[in-house]
């Protein structure tokens, strides 16, 4: 005769606990819950007064008129309807953008270049990565006065090494078709040390078991690095993709220093027109509006590149 088996209905029901044990594993919640918001509660009160607060004033003061003696008059969205005609804007839009996806890209190559040698194993690195590093950890107003001197047209050293090689170098911030490369290449050389830390990082972490297997495979130098090294540096280039973005749409000081926007508009970001209409021409409404856009094309952005993150991103090593 087979033993009867029990189901749901007739299994017992399971004990929970109660009485003292109860109430300690309550309070032990309790504690454990109030340590967390204790931790939290730091970065949290940072980000509600420096991120969302400004980011809530600024949305509350597009919709105003205020040159900030008088008082505010409430206008709607008239500010951000001025944006559509506006030239400047969009010429400003266009630098930003121009800047952002041809600097991200050589700031990444490079740094990922160096990363990739300074991990071989070459003796004094530690010398080496803090050299690299020095040019990100320099003020970037000391930098772009140094670059500007770099950049003279005659007297200049980057257009008297280019004369040794018989090459008549442009007046390169002076130049329409020049100053934004000028920039560029002065910023990718402030900020490749920041994206060669992060690389670095990334490479030490990958096993070196992996590259073992894969040369005992017979896989060459190039598939190795495109099969083995790539995937899982994937996470690192991920990250300073995203950062890098974020900051190449707010560039400021160094074209404020070297160009003032100049030729005409031709290096003028639109973080510098958002300066120029706020405090030069005291038109705070117009220019949280135009600080509304920017916000709203770093948010498309990054969820577009988070939304990419799941196809190209490995985090498993």
């Amino acid at each position: 005769m087979a033993a009867p088996t029990r189901t749901a209905a007739t299994a017992a029901p399971r004990r929970t606990p109660r009485g003292p044990l109860r109430g300690r594993r309550s309070r032990r919640h309790g504690s454990e819950t109030l340590a967390a918001w204790l931790f939290l509660l730091p970065s949290l009160a940072g980000f509600l007064v420096f991120t969302a607060g400004p980011v809530i004033a600024a949305g509350v003061i597009s919709l105003l008129d205020w040159n900030l003696f008088s008082p505010p008059r409430f206008i709607g969205l008239d500010n951000f309807a001025r944006l559509g005609p506006d030239d400047t804007f969009w010429s400003a839009l266009g630098n930003t953008a121009y800047f952002t996806f041809v600097s991200v890209p050589l700031t990444l190559l490079v740094s990922l270049g160096l990363a990739l040698l300074l991990n071989q194993g070459l003796r004094r690195m530690a010398v080496f990565r803090s050299l690299l590093l020095l040019p990100y950890a320099t003020i970037t107003v000391a930098v772009a006065f140094v670059w500007v001197w770099l950049y003279i047209p005659h007297d200049g050293l980057i257009n008297a090494v280019l004369g040794g090689f018989g090459i008549d170098g442009p007046a390169w911030l002076i130049s329409d078709d020049w100053a934004m490369p000028a920039l560029i290449v002065m910023s990718v050389w402030k900020s490749f040390g920041f994206g060669m830390v992060i690389f670095l990082a990334g490479l030490q972490a990958i096993p070196q078991q992996l590259y073992e297997a894969a040369k005992v495979d017979g896989a060459s130098p190039w598939r190795t690095f495109r099969e083995v090294t790539l995937p899982l540096l994937s996470p690192s280039v991920f990250f300073t993709v995203v950062t890098s973005i974020i900051g190449s749409f707010q560039v400021f000081d160094q074209a404020l220093v070297m160009t003032d926007g100049g030729p005409g508009t031709s290096t003028t970001t639109l973080v510098m027109y958002i300066y120029r209409t706020g405090f030069e021409n005291y038109e705070q409404g117009y220019a949280a509006a135009q600080s509304m856009v920017l916000f709203a094309f770093i948010v498309v952005i990054t969820a577009a590149q988070f939304l990419f993150q799941r196809r190209l991103v490995h985090y498993d090593l």
